[in-house]
């Protein structure tokens, strides 16, 4: 993240430049180079719109908030790219404890 926000600024709409211009071809055998330096195996630069889904969404970031800043088409194409851990649930989950507390709030549940 830090490397990431020297750059802000760098381009108007772009994080990823070079000399000012933004980069169009990422497949490059100095993208290959600079993984294998810092040993990063298996790895495709798609997999970055992956990992900017899934921490918006256990950030809590809307479903359509995400949909627009990543611009995908559909909500399934967002879930296919926001993942969440399971333990990223355990809050939404928790939220009925609070119906749960006490014995006669279990009537809202319909128990």
């Amino acid at each position: 993240m830090e490397v990431l926000m020297k750059r802000q600024g760098d381009h108007p709409m772009h994080v990823f430049t070079y000399d000012g211009h933004p980069i169009v071809q990422v497949n490059t055998k100095a993208w290959r180079n600079a993984l294998q330096r810092a040993g990063i195996q298996d790895f495709r630069w798609h997999d970055l719109r992956h990992t900017f889904a899934t921490w918006h969404r256990e950030a809590g970031t809307p479903t359509h908030e995400l949909q627009r800043l990543g611009g995908w088409k559909t909500q399934s194409m967002v879930e296919r790219y926001a993942h969440v851990a399971p333990e990223g649930l355990q809050f939404a989950a928790s939220r009925l404890d609070a119906l749960m507390v006490g014995g006669s709030d279990t009537k809202l549940l319909g128990i």
